[in-house]
């Protein structure tokens, strides 16, 4: 059966190589720096699941999130926004901007792997 497919969406290499330590054995981890090139590998390679950082130079998480959430093609995929700022003003936001949820930095190995799992059914 084939792995599922996660985006990871931050400017930070460091947390990039951190997520994709912590689900690569799992599932097919592909990654973008920025939230322009979330949009077109959201577009390009249809990922089961988004984990998006919201503070990111260019196109920040927001707008990356709506844009994802508002395309015909690309709307059905979870996005659950990642930042370092857990504000409730944050939350709503993401949410408002179609977000399906969210996680703050740091993160526990286990947060991530409950987060994904309630929006992906893992690979037998």
């Amino acid at each position: 059966m084939d792995k599922k497919k996660i985006l990871i969406v931050d400017d930070e290499l460091n947390i990039r190589l951190l997520v994709r330590s912590m689900l690569g054995k799992d599932y097919t981890v592909i990654e973008a720096s920025d939230g322009d090139e979330a949009i077109d590998i959201a577009r390009s390679q249809k990922p089961d699941f988004i984990l998006m950082d919201i503070l990111m130079p260019k196109v920040d998480g927001y707008i990356a999130c709506h844009a994802i959430k508002t395309e015909p093609a690309t709307k059905e995929i979870p996005v659950v926004m990642l930042t370092a700022i857990g504000y409730e003003l944050n939350i709503k936001l993401s949410q408002e901007m179609g977000a399906d949820g969210y996680i703050t930095k740091p993160f526990s190995p286990q947060d991530l792997r409950d987060t994904i799992d309630r929006f992906l059914t893992k690979p037998e």
